[in-house]
């Protein structure tokens, strides 16, 4: 037998060898006998040889499936009528707004001081709330004492009081013959009533429950570790409260008082009980638009607008100040 015969009978006898093997690789390293036999895993015990079977093609109608299945036509209908509900009487205000007269009826000088008045006394309430308010929510929310829960029942209460109850309240506490009225009035001869500052202390009476409510939601869901971690590195309770607690719950405190500001600038049943309705004085714009009903609907409804349009004008802009704020901050404590 020649010499290339042999060289052929003994490499065909090594194929069924290296194909036993499965690869050659792990011995003389060859990378083409590597390529050529590639491992294979063995099947698992009870399982079928052969190709995977599909799954059975189902077709997915999108137009059910898609974001809960729809308009939930049960919930549309009240949605739309309270909507309704809502807009109607504003639609029905600017429909009847006389924008013939409207800026002469503006220029007249007892419009622009009630709206000077309602600003100012509003804002100075805001002021006071966010002073005495913002300690009062930390201290419902941070301090455990006996009868929390009937404190923060009282604190509420002007939320839910009719606005006049609050006003005859107010005059029998701070008037001349109040409860505590009396020694004001004896040992320094102040009287509140019917005055400018029982414009806000009234103002302030009915809205700073609305900042303390959003103020102690806020710190009730904030996360304490971060207070923790400060007291921990020897922060004080005021410097804690300075540079951890207060900037953490800014965007709710921004809020707050966007909602005290809004309704201590529509206050009227408290003011008329407890200041009275003197023009210059104590007459802010929901007084002036009281009054101008009984002689004059166009001017009340010219001062109606006037309020509506400031209203709406400083809750945008608030709006869009500090929501997106409070969007991040939920978002930070949610991760």
């Amino acid at each position: 037998m020649s010499r290339d015969g042999g060289a052929a009978a003994s490499s065909s006898d090594h194929v069924p060898a290296l194909a036993a093997h499965g690869s050659t690789g792990e011995n003389d390293g060859s990378p083409r006998a590597s390529a050529a036999t590639p491992a294979v895993d063995a099947p698992a015990p009870g399982r079928r040889h052969g190709p995977a079977r599909r799954p059975p093609n189902r077709r997915v109608r999108r137009g059910r499936g898609r974001r809960g299945g729809g308009l939930p036509w049960p919930l549309v209908v009240p949605a739309a009528l309270g909507a309704l509900l809502l807009l109607l009487p504003l639609v029905g205000l600017v429909w009847r707004a006389p924008w013939d007269s409207l800026p002469r009826l503006l220029r007249e000088a007892d419009v622009r001081e009630a709206l000077w008045l309602s600003i100012r006394t509003a804002t100075v309430a805001t002021v006071l709330s966010l002073l005495l308010g913002v300690p009062l929510a930390w201290l419902l929310a941070r301090v455990e004492f006996p009868g929390r829960g009937l404190a923060r029942a009282l604190v509420t209460l002007p939320m839910v009081l009719p606005p006049v109850v609050g006003g005859v309240a107010l005059l029998l506490a701070a008037g001349r013959r109040g409860v505590a009225g009396r020694y004001l009035y004896e040992a320094f001869g102040v009287s509140l009533p019917f005055t400018t500052t029982a414009v806000v202390v009234a103002q302030t009476f009915v809205a700073m429950p609305f900042l303390v409510v959003a103020v102690e939601g806020a710190l009730l869901s904030a996360d304490r570790r971060y207070e923790d971690a400060a007291a921990t590195l020897g922060a004080s309770p005021w410097y804690t409260f300075r540079r951890v607690t207060l900037p953490a719950v800014a965007p709710s405190i921004g809020a707050g008082a966007v909602l005290c500001w809004a309704r201590a600038l529509g206050e009227f049943g408290a003011t008329i009980t407890f200041a009275g309705s003197l023009p210059g004085t104590t007459r802010t714009m929901p007084l002036a638009v009281y009054s101008a009903m009984e002689s004059d609907s166009d001017a009340a409804i010219a001062l109606s607008l006037v309020l509506l349009v400031t209203s709406v004008v400083v809750l945008a802009a608030l709006r869009g100040r500090w929501l997106p704020a409070a969007r991040d901050a939920v978002s930070r404590a949610a991760v």
